[in-house]
């Protein structure tokens, strides 16, 4: 059975210490799906939502950058990350506004954190500046995509 990381000995919640790891170029891929309702859907114009807020897709990518390069603050145990690359590109599939968020650094720790973190506060702003319009907006399926670099790197098909 594989241990959690982030508990020692004793049950602990505790940092990963990563001083003895070495420091290679680490990606990771988030994506999250926003369902839109109608009245959602009746609001598109070509591949933007504009809204009394302002163009919602192009502002939930800044918000989604934002996040990734913020993820230590939210999440305890993550550590603060100088991040070489993060895209945050949304594109609609029938009803659906799929996020994706990747992320790249080079560093002794992962960046599957930051895409997560990306891609959901991403998600979080649609939902904001959508509802106004309606409040059947569903976030869902939030989930890694891939990450290399590490001790083990992860894809997952489709």
């Amino acid at each position: 059975m594989a241990e959690l990381s982030h508990v020692d000995d004793k049950n602990r919640p505790t940092m990963v210490d990563v001083g003895d790891k070495a420091v290679t170029s680490r990606e990771a891929h988030a994506r999250t799906a926003v369902v839109l309702p109608e009245a959602v859907l009746a609001a598109l114009d070509g591949d933007e939502i504009q809204s009394k807020k302002g163009p919602v897709f192009a502002t939930a990518i800044i918000a989604g950058v934002m996040a990734a390069k913020k993820t230590h603050e939210l999440i305890p145990f993550c550590h603060p990350l100088g991040l070489d690359n993060c895209d945050v590109s949304i594109t609609m599939d029938g009803d659906r506004a799929v996020i994706d968020c990747r992320c790249k650094v080079t560093h002794k720790t992962g960046v599957e954190m930051e895409a997560l973190t990306g891609a959901s506060v991403a998600a979080l702003t649609v939902y904001d500046m959508c509802k106004a319009l309606s409040h059947d907006i569903v976030i869902s399926e939030t989930r890694l995509m891939m990450k290399t670099g590490g001790k083990q790197d992860f894809r997952r098909d489709g």
